[in-house]
């Protein structure tokens, strides 16, 4: 019940702010250029956008993130990170006057990213149970870095477009701006705020109180430090080093991320298979069926299968099952790490309880489990406690 409470709050919250931010971001967009020039803004803008999304689904493929969450990480750097941001920044403007380079190498990074980062912190207190690591903390800041970069591009490529001081600058400066930014760039904000969902991910897993607080906190700093960088290479010298910041600096730090978050992906699947083997011998499911729901591959071939022989019901069946076995297998990963969330308890009886009606159901590819279409293996289920399995099921205890 609390859980389902946190989890309304945080929706309302969020569509309000969010609504507030758009309706803040409409109006600056509407003044800062002719309808013609906003329009190629949009456009130009929106180019990297479907790309850099499938990246970060790619990453999320183990364990899919809510769409719903994902669209609200989306909305949450296009409107209220970028809104929140620009009015921090012209306060600071009014009240201090500090100079550009000031404003735009320190000023803009802290703003900036803290916004940014808001949104996976409220994750942390409200949707706890949503962050299983590391990956996940990078999936939600992509989605956020990619709503940010996409809204601050219509910004600039409006004003390279109507140019400087009444000075048209044409589609001519709006695509060459579009190539620094859009082209060799388009990974700036999601690179920047990844560094802070590592931190925040390094938190839900962390088991000392002091790791819990200082891991967000580092990365957010890291990511304030990378912003800064890439800003100050713009800035100083006229951004005459900012070709050397981007190839010896950025890419290199961007690659190492990448290669970073490929190895996230992969050991999840080795974790999962893991927690699912213990799931097993606690008797949630059948030990034949881990193969089709540790690995992607062969989850989509279960899924292929069950609608040639069922149809799509079949099909949806055997979606919605891995679904929800994944999502206790992360789950029971976080409880034999001795690190579950506060409510896991009621989480995991209702992966179960759901796992059980769904399991009639199903059709599992024959050559791997041995069991023709329709025959489903005899699975008790299990009854989820703090301790594990109870009274319902094979087993007890987490020392196993």
């Amino acid at each position: 019940m609390h859980r389902r409470r946190s989890s309304a709050a945080f929706t309302i919250v969020v569509t309000i702010v969010m609504l507030v931010g758009a309706a803040v971001m409409g109006l600056v967009l509407l003044l800062s250029g002719a309808p013609g020039a906003l329009v190629v803004g949009v456009v130009l803008a929106a180019v990297p956008v479907g790309p850099l999304i499938w990246v970060y689904l790619w990453l999320d493929r183990y364990e899919p993130e809510p769409r719903s969450l994902l669209v609200m990480g989306l909305g949450w750097g296009a409107f209220v990170a970028t809104s929140g941001a620009l009015l921090l920044q012209l306060f600071d403007d009014l009240i201090f006057s500090t100079t550009d380079v000031v404003s735009t190498t320190i000023v803009a990074p802290i703003t900036e990213e803290g916004a940014k980062g808001l949104f996976i912190l409220l994750l942390l207190f409200y949707r706890r149970h949503e962050l299983d690591g590391i990956l996940d903390g990078l999936v939600y800041a992509g989605m956020v870095g990619i709503g940010f970069a996409f809204t601050e591009n219509i910004l600039y490529l409006t004003s390279a477009y109507v140019g400087e001081e009444g000075q048209a600058g044409g589609i001519g400066g709006a695509v060459g701006l579009f190539i620094v930014r859009c082209i060799f760039g388009p990974f700036a904000h999601p690179f920047f705020t990844a560094f802070t969902g590592i931190g925040i991910g390094i938190a839900v897993v962390a088991r000392t109180r002091s790791v819990r607080i200082l891991a967000p906190l580092a990365g957010y700093v890291v990511a304030v430090l990378a912003h800064a960088a890439w800003n100050g290479s713009l800035m100083l010298d006229d951004g005459r080093n900012a070709l050397a910041t981007y190839f010896f600096l950025m890419v290199p730090a961007f690659l190492l991320l990448i290669g970073f978050a490929v190895w996230s992906r992969r050991r999840e699947g080795g974790v999962l298979t893991a927690a699912l083997t213990d799931c097993a011998q606690r008797g949630f499911l059948d030990p034949a069926e881990i193969p089709w729901l540790a690995r992607i591959p062969a989850r989509r071939f279960a899924r292929r299968y069950a609608e040639k022989v069922g149809g799509q019901p079949a099909r949806r069946a055997m979606v919605a099952y891995q679904n929800e076995a994944v999502e206790l297998g992360f789950l029971h990963s976080r409880f034999l790490r001795g690190v579950p969330p506060p409510d896991f308890a009621a989480i995991g009886q209702e992966h179960v309880d759901r796992m059980r009606a769904l399991r009639p159901g199903l059709v599992w590819p024959q050559p791997a489990l041995g069991w023709g279409p329709t025959q489903m293996p005899a699975v008790s289920g299990g009854q989820w406690t703090s301790q594990g399995v109870g009274p319902g099921g094979p087993g007890s205890g987490a020392g196993r």
